[in-house]
């Protein structure tokens, strides 16, 4: 199997499980929904394609393919902690006027991450490309 495959689905694995880790901590309990959660620590989407980046160079140096990596990476990594973290704050807004309005529909939205999310995210990324590229 392709080590760049390997890489992004460990990362995306290992990123998740922490965050279902955390979250038992934090709740003492997990529901179904906590499996594919968005949003918390650590990010899940840092994790996948900081991973995704980093075996790239590795296995191909700056190439074609890196430099796309790099270009989304950027993009998703921006819009995890940017215009997604907005979002979820502009949700909670909404739900609490929707609350004391007396409205009854429930809202669902994600929060995005905060930068430190997406440092551990990105970190446990470039951690498991680099263990797969060298075992």
């Amino acid at each position: 199997m392709s080590k760049v495959l390997v890489a992004v689905i460990l990362a995306g694995v290992a990123a998740q499980f922490a965050k279902l880790v955390a979250l038992l901590f934090k709740h003492k309990h997990l529901k179904w929904n906590d499996i594919v959660v968005t949003g918390g620590m650590p990010s899940s989407h840092s994790a996948f394609v900081i991973s995704l980046l980093t075996i790239i160079f590795l296995t191909e140096g700056v190439s074609t393919a890196f430099v796309i990596s790099l270009v989304l990476a950027a993009v998703v990594i921006r819009d995890a902690f940017g215009v997604r973290r907005t979002a979820g704050e502009e949700g909670m807004v909404i739900n609490q006027i929707m609350t004391k309005l007396k409205m009854k529909k429930e809202t669902h939205f994600s929060m995005g991450h905060t930068p430190a999310q997406v440092v551990v995210g990105a970190m446990i990324g470039f951690a498991i490309a680099i263990l797969v590229y060298f075992i």
